[in-house]
């Protein structure tokens, strides 16, 4: 239940080996740490710049462009011809495909990101996995823990299925969009092509090329003077 190929293209990332076809997509997010310890090749592919902090266990890969103010403590391996922008913090157990936007006031922490993926502005991204190509409206944020800090669990409308990790964020498959300052819960599962309309609340599956959308009621009133 739940397979990697029904929400990502394998061919898009250098780290398929992560998505054993038995098990669950999220499953990937606990071999992370692992598959860096022995597989990372730490080597800086890229100039520098004043103000920028990369620690020692980083792979960053040529044609990656790096703004003055980002922060990478790793271990992390960042693909090709990505844009790190000014204040992206990349923290422990990050995987990075080629082609990715990486914005400002971003954090990363403990994913797997895709190729060409666009996370850009003021997004979280804990514990996550994200598709080819998709992309992360400004605000948006991938919450990781539940409040009560008990295991995350994937809702459908017939069952509640346990997953085995108190960190937990969203799968959000290939080519989805999530629209700007929306919330997805820990534990969801967003289809591929899939369109999630701006300040929205998501939790649970949301199936493939659907659109969830958030109406507003307002009301006009006069001012009193």
């Amino acid at each position: 239940m739940f397979p990697a190929r029904d929400y990502l293209d394998l061919t898009h990332t250098k780290h398929g080996i992560l998505f054993p076809d038995d098990s669950p997509v999220w499953t990937a997010l606990t071999r992370v740490e692992q598959y860096l310890e022995f597989r990372l090749q730490r080597e800086i592919r890229v100039q520098v710049p004043p103000g920028a902090f990369i620690s020692e266990d980083v792979f960053i890969d040529e044609g990656t462009t790096l703004e003055p103010g980002v922060v990478i403590k790793g271990p992390a391996w960042i693909g090709r011809n990505c844009q790190l922008r000014a204040g992206c913090y990349i923290r422990e157990n990050v995987i990075i495909g080629d082609g990715c936007v990486l914005g400002n006031s971003c954090e990363f922490k403990n994913c797997v990101v895709f190729d060409g993926c666009e996370i850009p502005h003021y997004n979280y991204v804990g514990d996550s996995i994200l598709g080819h190509k998709a992309h992360l409206g400004a605000g948006v944020v991938l919450s990781n823990v539940r409040l009560d800090r008990l295991e995350v669990h994937v809702r459908t409308d017939a069952d509640s299925l346990p997953t085995g990790l108190r960190k937990f964020g969203a799968i959000v498959g290939d080519h989805a969009e999530i629209g700007c300052n929306s919330v997805i819960s820990p534990g969801s599962i967003i289809g591929r092509r899939s369109v999630i309309y701006p300040l929205t609340h998501f939790s649970g599956v949301l199936e493939a090329d659907l659109m969830l959308k958030t109406r507003q009621t307002q009301q006009l009133v006069k001012r009193k003077r």
